[in-house]
């Protein structure tokens, strides 16, 4: 309790605008590609474009928002991303019903999410940043992917039942629903809000001319694009995070579209039994989100970069083995488990670490080079993995998938990169001292 008190009420609305937001999405889990595959008969090559083409698109038409959102307030930019991510999601189940619903209006609506997501998340990280102490990043992380995970342990097999009783679109107009339920808490938190402004020691660490101009001359220098890039590849740390991240991501979404064809085509599973498949190992992300601040505080960061990171990579390959039945079944909610009891762990240790060794004048920047990255990922191995499985058939897609992902370990950043990072930020924090609280959101 004392825990939850020190974060406060604000910090309260954005975790419960948060949480409506990710429960939405839980429901509609995986509904654009099981739209396409059971609505308009799409194939696996088709699924894996829609996976792909949203993601990619989308990081394109965020290149430009990065700078937009970093010099802007970031409630009203949170707020606005929900509201276009409400129409663009609301606009299916209104399509379907007139009869009007299209593969391409499926790629468009995918485009739009994915630019907000990624100018949403922007957003919050910085936001987050100036709200909680620096002390309370991993815990407030730690609760959002508890959050995540929950929702969809939930949401999946809700969503299934959903669509069995209301038809395809149901859960989509409960994922709209939800976006506009976020945005109505996030105006709810109320205060002020300051824009951040650097410092000339941090402009010069973390993007040396080109952050110092943007900072100052706010998002209509070009070189502001580039700032949260040049941060990344500037801090080794960062850097090697940054590189295990898309290759890893990239690799488990590529995954996605091949194995829904694999399951609802081929194997014969039913919706309720795909949504179970994905939901049941969520309850390892409870777990593995709860655990993160114990874990690092015994066995310290680097060993949980190290060992953490490796154990979520060696799972993936199981997925090729699935078969027919409650065997099938099992074997998914296996894999599923042991990648997410990891990944729930490893990821809010990353994001604190990655909000604790980024200045707040580059936070939304840097957020966004990270996110257009990972899409970018994301849609590349998406688009190889559909061609792949059209050409050779899912399961060896899936085998090719699970071998590149033994290797990403060997990106994973070396012990004493983590301990020269944690070294210069405490260096950095005792010349800074303690900020002032009028700074905080």
């Amino acid at each position: 309790m004392r825990g939850r008190s020190r974060l406060g009420r604000r910090f309260g609305w954005l975790w419960a605008a948060y949480a409506v937001s990710a429960y939405g999405s839980g429901l509609g889990f995986g509904a654009l590609p099981m739209i396409a595959v059971l609505v308009l008969h799409a194939g696996p090559a088709e699924v894996s474009a829609l996976s792909a083409v949203g993601p990619a698109v989308g990081a394109l038409i965020a290149v430009p928002l990065a700078p937009w959102v970093e010099f802007r307030r970031k409630r009203p930019v949170m707020i606005g991303m929900d509201l276009a991510r409400f129409a663009a999601m609301a606009s299916i189940p209104a399509a379907y019903a007139l009869g009007w619903l299209g593969f391409v209006q499926l790629l468009v609506v995918s485009v739009v999410v994915a630019a907000a997501k990624i100018a949403f998340g922007a957003a919050s990280g910085a936001y987050l940043k100036a709200l909680v102490r620096p002390d309370d990043l991993l815990v407030a992380n730690a609760r959002f992917e508890s959050t995540n995970w929950s929702s969809i342990a939930v949401g999946p097999p809700l969503g299934g039942a959903a669509i069995g009783l209301f038809g395809p679109v149901a859960t989509v107009l409960a994922d709209a629903l939800s976006y506009l339920l976020s945005a109505l808490g996030i105006a709810a938190i109320g205060g002020r809000e300051e824009l951040p402004r650097p410092s000339r020691g941090s402009a010069e660490r973390s993007g040396g001319r080109s952050a110092a101009r943007s900072g100052g001359d706010g998002p209509a220098r070009a070189g502001a694009l580039l700032d949260g890039w040049r941060h990344i590849l500037g801090d080794p740390g960062l850097r090697a995070l940054y590189l295990n991240n898309m290759l890893v991501s990239g690799l488990i979404m590529a995954t996605e579209p091949v194995l829904a064809v694999l399951l609802l085509r081929q194997l014969g599973f039913t919706p309720w039994q795909y949504g179970l498949a994905f939901a049941a190992p969520c309850l390892g992300g409870l777990v593995g989100s709860r655990l993160a601040r114990r874990v690092v505080a015994r066995y310290g960061r680097d060993r949980v970069f190290r060992t953490v990171g490796t154990l979520r990579a060696v799972w993936l390959i199981g997925l090729a083995f699935v078969r027919p039945g409650v065997v099938g079944l099992v074997t998914v909610i296996a894999v599923e488990l042991a990648i997410i009891a990891n990944m729930s762990l490893y990821t809010p240790v990353l994001a604190t670490y990655r909000l604790e060794r980024t200045p707040g004048h580059l936070v939304a920047r840097t957020l966004s080079a990270w996110s257009i990255g990972q899409q970018a990922a994301i849609a590349a191995l998406t688009t190889l993995g559909g061609l792949l499985a059209a050409a050779t058939g899912p399961r060896t897609a899936l085998t090719i998938a699970g071998l590149l992902m033994l290797a990403t370990p060997l990106l994973l950043p070396r012990r004493d990169q983590v301990e020269q990072a944690e070294a210069e930020q405490d260096d950095e924090q005792q010349e800074q001292g303690p900020e002032p609280a009028g700074r905080r959101a």
